[in-house]
């Protein structure tokens, strides 16, 4: 093996390991508001939950990329445990997807592909189109890799010491240890399958000699989702676990089925091709250990909650919910997660308001402190939530996602603000420590001016949360508004004419005309979470 075989492997590795990237990222790009609905679906029904992790592995191409998203579902709350564990045994299936397609004798098809995916991208304008080119692409450049580095290996089969090297591989512990590492190097087990497919159909292996490699190659691909979990919370970590105690146990079964009984034999004999013996090896070994496994599945999570012993505690308000740094790698699961992070910070700050209105009237130390933890939690929701859609807005999302973060960063902020008038309002109260000094008429003035700011800020939220243009919904909130701005007039006007019968004294009129300034205020942010929508789905605004 010369200097040119060698070039040769290394840019047909790259190649292959390129064309796996960029075909698994635009798959999920093409496929993402699908992988989304899937996700946002899921129960703890242990048939939808494999099969979700079969076809989110199925799209993105790797079952360490799937396990990382589920690390950073848990670590975020999207996922319980108990679901998890169905995703996990799913995303083994799912990344032999890669494997099968390689085993199927249509490497003539790749340059076909990759001038079919290159004059999609350069011709048609739509990013749809562009993005299933992108696929296409990838699928060529796989499948060209595949080529250039079996023939690079060819003369393997004439080098005494790798055929040396290779036999001891057949030693159980030598060949899972050396699966192992390839795989967690490489961080994809789908692409190190790949290369021993590669070797395979350059004849200077064969299935006898790589079987226990591709045992190591599931227990390697746990190394990215331990790496992912470091630094997230115990749910986080104990799904690394289950995922790596998974491949362990499949590894333990086979062992012993490959020593004692025609294993290797008996898929020889299904078919000639050695790229598609170790196909069929690697689908059995995953589909088996789910479906042996399944029905323990509980107990896994029991194993990894001894093994990652303590109690998950409730989440704390000051920190995101539903974010996770590991959530960016999936676009449009960013996208839905960073949606309900807003829509959480948007029932907080309706909270706040309707709290604040309540110590005004009728003060409450214990009820005064949560006010302000709150109001701290979303000066924290403003600036982090603000950080994720800078980040999102930089990924590579569909033309309504991008609209939809545009108007994500005007509603984070009118949220923001309606916790600052709620504060407001809270420090109005701390002047009266004998109750409000106001005539009768004057509270209940306020009564229903806040009544009425409360009621459309929920309608506002129940607008925004509905992420749909309903214009007579939007028409109504409009209205609401324009009272209120009418209604601020009339209060004032009735503010001035008990002033001049010294019905209430200057200094507590101040405050009498402060707080209808706050509420008029937070009646505009509300209605504007509402155009935030509006204009979003490019419908035409109110008139």
């Amino acid at each position: 093996m010369d200097i040119t075989h060698i070039i040769s492997l290394i840019g047909g590795l790259g190649m292959f390991l390129f064309g796996m990237k960029m075909m698994g990222e635009s798959l999920e790009l093409v496929a993402g508001s699908k992988l989304r609905g899937l996700l946002e679906k899921l129960t703890s029904n242990p048939l939808l939950g494999v099969l979700v992790g079969v076809v989110v592995t199925g799209a993105i191409q790797s079952s360490s990329a799937t396990t990382v998203m589920v690390v950073g579902f848990l670590n975020a709350g999207l996922l319980k445990l108990e679901q998890a564990v169905y995703v996990i045994m799913g995303a083994n299936i799912g990344t032999t997807v890669t494997s099968f397609l390689i085993g199927l004798k249509i490497s003539y098809l790749a340059p076909i592909a990759i001038f079919i995916g290159v004059f999609m991208m350069m011709v048609f304008k739509r990013k749809m189109v562009q993005q299933v080119g992108a696929v296409i692409i990838g699928f060529g450049l796989l499948f060209t890799g595949m080529d250039t580095m079996s023939s690079a290996m060819a003369p393997l089969k004439d080098v005494p010491e790798f055929a040396e090297l290779m036999v001891k591989f057949s030693n159980p512990v030598l060949g899972i240890l050396a699966g192992a590492v390839l795989t967690a190097v490489i961080q994809s087990s789908s692409a190190s399958v790949g290369i021993v497919q590669a070797m395979a159909a350059s004849g200077v292996v064969d299935l006898g000699g790589v079987i226990f490699i591709l045992f190591g190659q599931n227990i390697g691909t746990c190394a990215t989702a331990l790496l992912a979990s470091i630094g997230t919370n115990r749910a986080g970590k104990r799904a690394a676990v289950i995922h790596l105690l998974f491949n362990i146990i499949g590894t333990l079964i086979f062992i012993p089925v490959t020593l004692l009984l025609p294993y290797v034999p008996f898929i020889e004999s299904l078919t000639s091709d050695p790229k598609m013996q170790i196909s069929i090896a690697h689908i059995i070994f995953n589909v088996v250990s789910t479906l042996i496994m399944l029905p323990f599945a509980q107990l896994l999570v029991k194993l990894a909650s001894r093994l990652v012993p303590g109690k998950e505690t409730d989440y704390e308000e000051m920190r995101l919910h539903f974010l996770d740094e590991r959530i960016l790698q999936t676009p449009p699961i960013a996208v839905a997660q960073v949606l309900k992070e807003v829509e959480r910070m948007a029932r907080i700050a309706s909270r706040n308001f309707s709290l604040a209105v309540q110590v005004f009237f009728k003060p409450d130390k214990e009820i005064r402190q949560q006010i302000l933890q709150n109001e701290q939690v979303l000066n924290f929701l403003n600036h982090t939530i603000t950080g994720y859609l800078v980040k999102i807005h930089a990924l590579d999302l569909t033309e309504e996602d991008n609209r939809l973060i545009g108007s994500l960063f005007h509603v984070v902020n009118d949220l923001e603000r309606v916790g600052d008038h709620a504060e407001n309002i809270l420090e109005y109260s701390s002047h009266f420590e004998n109750g409000l000094p106001f005539s009768e008429n004057a509270k209940n003035e306020l009564r229903d001016m806040c009544g009425r700011v409360q009621k459309i800020i929920d309608e506002s939220i129940t607008f925004f949360m509905g992420c749909k243009p309903d214009k007579d919904a939007a028409n109504t909130i409009a209205e609401q508004e324009e009272e209120i701005d009418g209604l601020v007039l009339t209060l004032r006007s009735h503010h001035v004419a008990r002033l001049n019968k010294l019905e209430c004294s200057p200094e507590v009129g101040m405050i009498f005309v402060d707080i209808l300034t706050d509420l008029e205020r937070v009646s505009d942010h509300a209605t504007n979470i509402m155009y935030a929508v509006y204009d979003r789905d490019r419908v035409d605004r109110i008139g």
